[in-house]
């Protein structure tokens, strides 16, 4: 990406990136009055080094304006690094100390912590953690500014290129959701159970052997040509018929081992391919550097229409002659998203949209320091309606996987969700974070409800590891191996289960919606959850969340 900019620009890049990983990770602090507090900070980038007064940066980050010994680096020193610096991350104080102790109890707070330690070469490991908890009593609100004033030296050296790096991997919305994987992991297991003794294993690949067949269609009125893989098996099975949205930048192939599953116990799927956020149509975009300008804003409307268009065309299609005919039960359907798709099943299955409430954020709120989903939803923010209307009554339930919410439905839009919903959150999840994009969504939900957690998973740990990974979503590091070969288990199962519920069958798969089953498929490496309500002392952590 960097070999198109030129000198400036990728300087530009770096110090804003180190801007970035102030507020992300030293804003893991605030200031307080102390003798040895630091009075400048030192940028190193390779052989370029310059220092500046935190008193000059204090007043920038205040007003808005750039004090004239700063004028040289008005490149770089935009209105929006001065958000980041002042920028805090509220916490209530009731629950900062113990976010800390979550945090650096967590993988990824250690890690973040010796990244830390490496982008400050003159700091020590604890003298980084000491500065966490010292500043958390003293003042309720993380800042860079607060850092930089409380670091127990007169200048803070930090290494620009390790500051990037650290920008890339954290976010301030992705540290909350690791530290509250910990509490997760402890207060949603459930105890006091039998050992989980199954009559068989719906994650086992079904008795049907399973055709495939790709169709392409073509939606005149919106001129969207649409191609669809369907997986069916012969026998006559009238289940509902399940249609799999893939996610920004992926395509129908993207969770075949998923179809295929499915289609081997007699249920009929309908993997669909959405043209203008499928990876021909990112790979091809004039503007791939704005994350809110990458994805036209057309696409939150038209994804889910596609699935309604499918479903119309699926119709005509099983009334006809041939394979298909009596195979696709399009008055009973079941959608399962991931992450863009996620969006768009819970929008069919009854989520109102709330693009005013989405408008204000991304004016008010969206700033470097927000996570790449953060910024994807902001390309709806020039949607002129308000709340437009996606629900489609043929849809049934609905599974999101790792969905892209944030403020797509605003405060109430999923409270009027009444059907049911499955959602999976993966606390290491850097794209769409756990705690803005599934937790505080799916306590949204009034409906029946099921929440699957996976304690150290990442966006993509459900995919086949043998699905190639795009370069943007290589950025960050996926977990996708063996490693999480337990959770695409528990897919398998819990997905048929939850389908099976408006079936005949329904009382037979009802264990495997159940925490014994989750747990039963946890790891020391993925300690898995399920759970359909979030206890009382989970839920203060809700509030966690940057204004």
């Amino acid at each position: 990406m960097h070999t198109r900019l030129g000198k400036n620009r990728l300087q530009t890049s770096f110090l804003q990136g180190l801007m970035c990983s102030l507020t992300l990770a030293l804003g893991l602090s605030v200031g307080i009055p102390a003798t040895t507090a630091a009075e400048t900070v030192t940028i190193r980038l390779g052989p370029f080094q310059q220092s500046l007064a935190i008193a000059d940066l204090e007043k920038f980050a205040k007003t808005g304006k750039l004090p004239e010994k700063l004028q040289l680096f008005s490149f770089v020193l935009t209105p929006q690094v001065g958000e980041l610096l002042n920028r805090k991350l509220q916490l209530d104080p009731a629950f900062a100390d113990k976010f800390v102790d979550e945090l650096v109890r967590s993988p990824q707070g250690r890690q973040l912590v010796t990244s830390l330690r490496t982008a400050i070469p003159d700091s020590t490991i604890e003298g980084i953690q000491s500065t966490l908890y010292l500043s958390l009593r003293q003042v309720n609100g993380l800042s860079a500014i607060g850092f930089l004033r409380a670091y127990p030296q007169k200048n803070v050296t930090v290494d620009a290129t390790q500051a990037l790096q650290i920008a890339l991997e954290f976010n301030a919305k992705n540290l909350q959701s690791q530290a509250l994987g910990v509490l997760l992991e402890r207060e949603l297991l459930v105890k006091n159970h039998s050992q989980f003794l199954p009559n068989f294993d719906p994650a086992a690949t079904g008795k049907n052997p399973v055709q495939q067949q790709t169709l392409v269609l073509q939606d005149r009125q919106r001129n969207r040509s649409i191609p669809v893989d369907i997986y069916w098996s012969q026998s006559n099975s009238s289940a509902p018929l399940v249609v799999i949205s893939h996610g920004f930048g992926a395509n129908r192939r993207f969770f075949s081992y998923l179809a295929r599953h499915l289609a081997s116990h007699g249920i009929t799927v309908a993997a669909i391919e959405h043209p203008g956020s499928n990876s021909v149509a990112i790979n091809n975009a004039s503007n791939q550097m704005n994350l809110a300008q990458l994805l036209p804003a057309s696409e939150f409307i038209d994804r889910p229409k596609d699935v309604s268009f499918l479903l119309d065309e699926l119709k005509k299609i099983n009334t006809q002659s041939g394979q298909l005919q009596g195979k696709l039960n399009t008055e009973q359907v079941n959608v399962i998203g991931h992450s863009l798709g996620g969006y768009t099943a819970l929008a069919l299955v009854g989520g109102e949209v709330d693009l005013k409430e989405l408008r204000e954020f991304c004016q008010t709120s969206l700033s470097f320091g927000e996570s790449p989903g953060d910024w994807l939803q902001c390309a709806a923010a020039s949607l002129k309606e308000n709340k437009p209307d996606l629900q489609d009554q043929r849809v049934k339930s609905a599974i999101a996987l790792n969905p892209l919410v944030g403020k797509l439905f605003g405060t109430n839009g999923l409270a009027k969700v009444t059907k049911p919903v499955l959602i999976l959150a993966g606390t290491e999840d850097a794209l769409t974070p756990a705690l803005t994009h599934q937790i505080r969504p799916f306590n949204q939900l009034r409906g029946s409800k099921y929440l699957l957690t996976a304690i150290g998973a990442t966006h993509l740990s459900i995919t086949d590891p043998a699905y190639p990974v795009s370069a943007a979503a290589a950025i960050v590091r996926e977990k996708r191996g063996e490693e999480t070969n337990s959770l695409r288990q528990l897919i398998r199962g819990v997905t048929l289960a939850f389908i099976k519920q408006d079936t005949p069958e329904a009382q037979i798969y009802q264990p495997f919606l159940t925490p014994a089953y989750a747990q039963s498929l946890s790891t020391a490496e993925l300690p898995l959850r399920f759970n359909s309500d979030l206890p009382g002392n989970i839920k203060p952590w809700l509030s966690l969340v940057m204004k």
